[in-house]
This record gives structure tokens, sequence and C-alpha cells, in this order.
């Protein structure tokens, strides 16, 4: 028998109705795997890659092309002179890229004592400043919520990359102004070589960042410490490197150090065998991607170029990488609405890029007028200060162990830097034949 239309339009709608639920649910569950695919830190990891691979593949396939075609022979036109920056440079190196640092310096010893004092106390000043606020704010940004009230817990900030892309723009921004108004050599590199070590710097920054949502400050600031062990096992293993016996004595004083701190450290309700594993996962990418961009950096340092001319050049594709892959994955306009939300996340957003772009501005003046050894100097002081701010500011608990595990490593900082100096000094006063050698 057949049913009439108004009996099959009845039917139709009862099953209508009686799928809503349904429907609902399902949409309600996949909104939840969505988020908590979302929040999982290496899901966003290979999401970000993707972004970057999004615009790294078609740039390598444009650069082979221009190669292959022998375009620096063939090139005309309007084009000509920026294709030839970007893919082949002026292929100018220096056989001294240190010849800059080194007549500043030598201008530095020439000034007077009193003007030294003030050059030294300027730039410790501005050292600790910068990184001492940016290490507060950043575990504020990243453990802490916004918009929290009596009947409202707040909402965290999530995106890890937007923190970058902040710091990274603002950074250019600077560089770019400070190349443009102070006289600099001529710049010599292909400018898509600054593309790897960019990359390789976003990359760290974002797990020093997502790592804060898995360990403590003072852990991060222990562990990024105690990257001179895997440099030294990679340098033994891959270059075949050779080490001092007092090198090797301070690799074991800050593992020794490292390992009382956390084993040491109270146990709280927050974490698990999950998070502390995230948490030294996402660690060792910041000292493998960190360790890759300081190496290739000092590879670019053989053209003539300034170091604000390699902050200027690496922030230019890191801002490119970081909008394009927000902008693919649609997180730089909820980032925007984060910060229309919540004033104070703004504030301490742009204050972090403050901090960030003109403590690398310190780094090189400091490094220009006092060398690597002062630099060094100032910045376990400043991990040492920013451990201790950490712990008054945010209540991290530290046992006797613990603390006396972080007094054992900045010990083993401290003495690789005096006998690094001693050995220098040595080998400038004995001539080369007398130079004694003892590696391992």
């Amino acid at each position: 028998m057949l049913l009439s239309d108004q009996a099959l339009s009845r039917l139709c709608l009862a099953v209508v109705l009686a799928a809503l639920p349904t429907m609902a649910a399902s949409e309600v569950v996949s909104a939840a795997l969505q988020d908590s695919w979302g929040d999982f830190w290496l899901f966003r990891f290979f999401l970000n890659a993707a972004g970057y691979a999004s615009i790294m593949v078609p740039g390598f396939l444009l650069i082979q092309y221009f190669k292959r075609k022998n375009y620096l022979e063939t090139g005309r036109g309007i084009c000509f002179p920026v294709i030839k920056s970007c893919v082949f440079g002026s292929e100018a190196k220096s056989a001294h890229p240190d010849d800059v640092s080194l007549a500043a310096r030598n201008e530095t010893m020439e000034s007077s004592t009193a003007q030294q004092i003030l050059k030294l106390l300027f730039c410790a000043a501005g050292l600790q400043a910068s990184y001492l606020t940016w290490g507060v704010l950043q575990e504020r940004v990243m453990t802490r919520t916004y918009g929290a009230t009596e009947t409202d817990p707040g909402e965290k900030f999530k995106d890890s990359q937007f923190l970058v892309f902040m710091n990274r723009i603002l950074a250019f921004t600077v560089a770019g102004l400070y190349c443009a108004l102070t006289k600099q050599p001529r710049h010599g590199a292909p400018m898509y070589k600054y593309s790897f070590a960019s990359l390789s710097n976003i990359l760290s920054s974002w797990c020093q960042y997502e790592a804060l949502k898995y360990i403590s400050f003072p852990t991060q600031v222990l562990a990024k410490a105690s990257k001179v062990i895997p440099v030294m096992l990679m340098g033994k293993l891959v270059s075949r490197k050779s080490y001092e016996y007092w090198e090797y004595l301070t690799a074991v004083l800050i593992s020794v150090g490292v390992s009382m701190f956390l084993l040491s450290s109270a146990p709280t309700k927050h974490l698990s065998t999950v998070t502390t594993f995230s948490g030294v996962v996402l660690l060792a990418g910041y000292i493998v991607f960190d360790s890759f961009t300081s190496n290739w950096q000092d590879a670019l340092f053989t053209y003539k170029m300034s170091p604000v001319q390699m902050m200027f050049g690496v922030n230019i594709f890191s801002c490119l990488f970081t909008m394009g892959s927000l902008l693919e994955q649609g997180a730089l306009l909820e980032s925007v609405r984060f910060m229309a939300r919540h004033s104070e996340f703004a504030a301490h957003a742009v204050l972090l890029s403050i901090c960030s772009a003109f403590g690398q501005l310190f780094i090189f003046y400091t490094i220009n007028q006092f060398g690597a050894a002062v630099f060094t100097i100032i910045m376990t002081l400043r991990q040492a200060f920013a451990i201790l701010l950490s712990c008054l500011i945010y209540g991290h608990a530290i046992t006797v162990v613990g603390g006396l595990g972080v007094a054992v490593v900045f010990m083993a900082l401290f003495l690789r830097v005096y006998a690094r100096s001693r050995m220098k000094k040595r080998s400038k006063k004995l001539p080369a034949s007398e130079v004694p050698v003892q590696k391992v």
C-alpha cells in the first residue's frame, strides 16, 4: 500500500527530527577530536612544518630553475637585480669574518678605563633587562590564563607560532632601521641561504615556547645551559673533534648538576610521564635546531656582512614562513581576536617582542666591544637570575639538593669560561711550536 504525500512528508520530518540529536552529537565529537588533535604538540609541529614546506619547496624549485638556465649570464630586465641578489649574490667572501669585531675591540682597548666600565655596565644592564623581562613574560604567556574572573577560569593562549611571528617581525623592523641608518659592509651572500638558518631558528623558538606547557621554566633554563653536552657528543661522533680535559670535566659537572636538579624537584599534580617526556623531546628539538642555526650562521659569516645584516636576512624569511603558515591554518585571525579580547595579552606579546629584538642588538654590541668571553659571563649570570626570578614570581619549589645542582651547573659554566680564557692567553704568549696540546 502506497503512502500519501502528507504521510510521507510526516515520516521524513520524523526521521530528520530523530536524526538531529545524533548529528549534533557527531558534530560535538568531531569538534572535540579536532580540539584534542589541535592541542597535541606533535600534530601542530607537522602542521607548521607543512606550512613552511609549502613556501620552501616552490622556492627551491625556482632557484634550481634559475641556476640550470644560467640566469646570471642570460638574464635581463627589471627583475634581474632582485633574482641575482636572491639566488646568486655577489659571491664575495672574506677570509677574516671577524675583522669588524676585532677592529671594534681594538678601539675599546684604546679608550679610557672609565669609558670601558661604563660601556660594560651599559651592555650588562641592557642584556639583563631585556632577557630577564623576556623570560618572565614568556612563562606568563605560555603557562597562565587571561581574562580569569570569579566565575570564569579564563583561557590560555595556545599558538606558540604566533609569538614567534611577533618576535620576528619586530626584530626584522629593528634590524632594517639599524641597517638603513648606519654604515654597513656591502652585502654579498645569496639571500636564499638565510632561509635555512631562519627555518631552524623558527623551529627552535617554537620548541622553546611549546616546552613550557610541559616543564617548568627553571628546568628549561638548565637544559639550555647544558646544551654543551650534546654539542660535544656530536662533535666527537660526527666531526671526530678532540677536546681538552677540562671540557670533559665541566661537561660531567653540568650533567651531575642537571641530574641533581631534575631528580630532586618536588613532583606536582600537573606532571605525568607523558608531559615530562613531551617536555624532554621539545627541549631536545630546541637544542638540535639551535645548534644547526649557529653553525649555519657561522658558515654565512664567511661572506662580508655584519651581525645586524645577518639578523635582517634571517628575520625576512622568518616573517615570510610564519605568516604563510599562520594564514594557511587560519590561526593568524584567531590570535588577533585573542589579542582583541585580552588587552593584557596584547601588551605582553608586544613587550616580549621588544625585549627579544633589542636583546639581539645588545648581544651584537657586547660581543663587538668586549668579546665572547665577557658576553658568556653576562648571559650565564642572566640564566641564574632568571631561575631565581621565576621561582620568586611563579612559586616554583626547589629543594636543597636541587639548589645545589643549580650551583654545580653554573660553577661548571664559569669554569669553562675561565679555562678557555686562560688557554687563549697561554697560546698567545707561547710560540706556535710550543703550545701544549692535551686533547682526547
